[in-house]
């Protein structure tokens, strides 16, 4: 549009947007001299655009919605595919009786002045590391930088399980793709997460036949571009290192000055540097040294000043399978509350999957019972031996059991109805932990190309890092088989059950008061509860009846938390910590303010791959008297987190027995309230 101003001789450029089922153009906008983004702008005449969410609600101006056209341009459907039909072209709830609309699979919003902004395909929607990304926001982002001509944003997983973001930028003619400029242009407008982890600069974008974009063909990062001129490994230590890093953060070369957090690391991904380093040169390096160390250069000192030294932990191990299997720590703290209440579905752990697209269910029947077979803890139950402790029994793997409901030949909201009541009731429904297995699947036909299938876990055998393995496998287990080839998954060194074992043989003796000596110092004297003005007296006994209420921070003040952050050598999480524990303060808590998080618990190499229960709670104290600023309390908060991290081998339920905490069914032991970090998203996610 701006080259066409530039001729002088043209005096108004307008924008025409809008699919062939609905005559081609829907909407029109007029881009204006020097406008840096173009908009798909208002409905033509007879034409009415929704943007809508999940649930077919309008969405407020200014969220993000998917793109719904209906009106006289609207064609009769697809010919001779009367099920793509029903699934795109939908009865009209906002129009006459008897009106349609066409779902476009666009991600749009209204602006402030009525006019639609596109972000991209909802086809392209990814997840990575647990938030649900749309590449098209990061595309129109980087377009805004001038050096940018051309850009395209996709989630690669060249390596298993190591999902990152990555953009392919064309530069403007005769300027370069400025890697550091450009993050940085990202990291002002758009959360941490959002930001790609690599950069590849192409003279131009692969394309298909007829000219749209071949994401196929787009090739594989060679490494992520530093903000330092690439200097190589200088010692054997720094080529481990340097190699442990490209492994862990999913890039081709690192150099001794690129940082671990500059290269996209974070929290998460420090932990799994932590356990490589510790397989491969026996040593126990602290957490807070990649916080400290952020270098291969820097870090290397270090992880040589502890060579020598004996690693704490031995390595997990396989166990013979000739007696009696004993339940991690974990697991014996959620066979209690199940023995305690049976029919209980609180620890139910529900996923609902959308499948667009041909599905055979043997394929998925397959690759279900592939996934049981390879990990153990999916066909476990749990007894009782003859001195009346629970145990694991392991069945041998079995056919996966797997119920189709076919919906197909109900209408749209009816089929929705049917999808919303059987997942709920699937989710509620308890498991019997003695006879069931851990693990239930069901598939909703809802059209030839429309499913959703639905995995209900007990939490006794998985947590949420164990809910992306499941997905993971069964997508490429489903994959293989449709191609008639062999997924390459390889087969699993360790089972949960040897883990378990680990543990009870490891966190003994001077091991265990070693790891709980710091606790007990650390809370020693904590206040037992955490007062605050209540609405309602306690009741005697927990119950489930409680409320939420949501908030947006603005882009504005989201850009200043994640830059304090950054100041203070703090993460997001630290940082978002920090104003959570000030808010108790604030609120009446005092100024010992003691708060329950989550943490992955997989300190071990080993257990990255399983599926499991891992997940741990630690107790994070923060001491906020002397009127401390913010910057203060959030060095106290980050120096909390990492001593806590660095002793989170204790299991929160051996913690609370070695501390001899008072128990009381009104309340939890330690802590009441939790705090952790994750992005909101819709229960159904969509497999391709």
């Amino acid at each position: 549009a701006q080259a066409l101003y530039a001729l002088g001789t043209v005096e108004k450029v307008g924008n025409l947007y809008g699919p062939s089922e609905d005559t081609t153009y829907s909407t029109y906008s007029v881009v204006a001299k020097g406008a840096d983004r173009v908009l798909v702008g208002r409905p033509v005449a007879n034409t009415r655009a929704y943007v809508l969410d999940a649930g077919l609600r309008p969405v407020p101006v200014g969220v993000a919605g998917e793109l719904y056209l209906a009106g006289d341009g609207l064609s009769r459907g697809y010919a001779a595919r009367p099920g793509l039909t029903a699934e795109r072209f939908l009865p009209d709830p906002f129009g006459a009786a008897g009106s349609r609309m066409y779902r476009v699979m666009d991600r749009v919003r209204w602006t402030a002045e009525g006019e639609l902004q596109y972000f991209g395909r909802t086809d392209f929607q990814v997840k990575v590391r647990g938030f649900r990304i749309e590449p098209g926001e990061i595309e129109s982002v980087l377009l805004e930088h001038p050096s940018v001509r051309q850009a395209v944003v996709v989630a690669r997983e060249d390596e298993p399980g190591g999902k990152r973001l990555v953009a392919y930028v064309v530069a403007e003619a005769g300027a370069e793709v400025p890697v550091p400029p450009l993050r940085a242009h990202l990291s002002r407008r758009l959360p941490d997460y959002m930001v790609p982890g690599a950069f590849v600069a192409l003279d131009a974008l692969p394309l298909t036949p007829n000219g749209k974009v071949d994401r196929r063909a787009l090739p594989a990062p060679e490494r992520v571009a530093a903000q330092h001129a690439y200097v190589a490994p200088r010692t054997a230590t720094e080529e481990v290192l340097a190699e442990i890093w490209s492994v862990v953060l999913g890039v081709e070369r690192v150099g001794v000055h690129d940082g671990f957090f500059d290269l996209g690391g974070h929290s998460l991904l420090a932990t799994r540097l932590v356990s490589r380093v510790r397989a491969a040169f026996h040593v126990e390096l602290p957490l807070r040294a990649v916080f400290e160390a952020q270098t291969v250069a820097e870090l290397a000192p270090r992880v040589e000043a502890l060579r020598g030294m004996a690693a704490e932990a031995p390595p997990v191990v396989p166990v013979p399978r000739d007696g009696a299997l004993p339940l991690s720590f974990a697991q014996q703290r959620l066979w209690f509350i199940d023995r305690l209440e049976p029919e209980s579905a609180a620890y139910n752990l529900p996923v609902a999957l959308r499948l667009r697209g041909e599905l055979e269910p043997a394929g998925l029947a397959w690759a279900l019972a592939e996934v049981v077979r390879r990990h153990e803890v999916l066909r476990t139950t749990f007894g009782i031996d003859a001195e009346g402790e629970p145990v694991q029994v392991v069945h041998d793997p079995a056919p996966a059991r797997l119920p189709i409901v076919d919906l197909s030949g109900l209408g749209e909201a009816e089929r929705e109805a049917w999808v919303e009541r059987l997942s709920n009731e699937e989710a509620a429904r308890p498991f019997d932990l003695a006879r069931d297995p851990v693990l239930r699947c069901a598939l909703l036909r809802l059209g030839e190309a429309d499913a959703v299938v639905l995995f209900t876990l007990h939490h006794i055998a998985s947590d949420g890092w164990s809910m992306e393995i499941l997905q993971r496998e069964v997508t490429a287990l489903y994959d293989a088989w449709a191609r008639g080839e062999d997924a390459g998954l390889p087969e699993l060194a360790v089972q949960y059950a040897d883990y378990a074992v680990w543990q009870r043989r490891w966190l003994e003796g001077e091991v265990l008061e070693r790891q709980v000596a710091y606790w007990r110092n650390r809370l020693g004297g904590a206040p037992a509860v955490l007062e605050l003005p209540l609405d309602h007296p306690r009741t005697a006994a927990t119950g489930g009846r409680g409320a939420s209420r949501g908030f947006s921070l603005s882009p504005e003040l989201s850009r200043a938390v994640r830059e304090l952050g950054r100041r203070e050598g703090a993460t997001l999480y630290m940082t978002l910590l920090a104003a959570w524990q000030a808010l108790l303060a604030r609120y009446g808590a005092g100024d010992d303010v003691v708060v329950g998080t989550p943490v992955a618990g997989r300190t071990r190499l080993e257990t990255e791959g399983l599926i499991g229960f891992f997940v741990n709670t630690l107790v994070i104290r923060t001491g906020l008297h002397g009127d401390p600023t913010f910057q203060e309390i959030l060095g106290r908060v980050r120096d909390g987190v990492l001593d806590a991290q660095a002793h989170q081998d204790v299991p929160f339920e051996r913690l609370v027995d070695e501390l001899a905490v008072a128990r009381s069914l009104s309340q939890t032991p330690l802590f009441q309230v939790l705090f952790t970090l994750q992005q909101a998203g819709r229960r159904e996610d969509e497999l391709r």
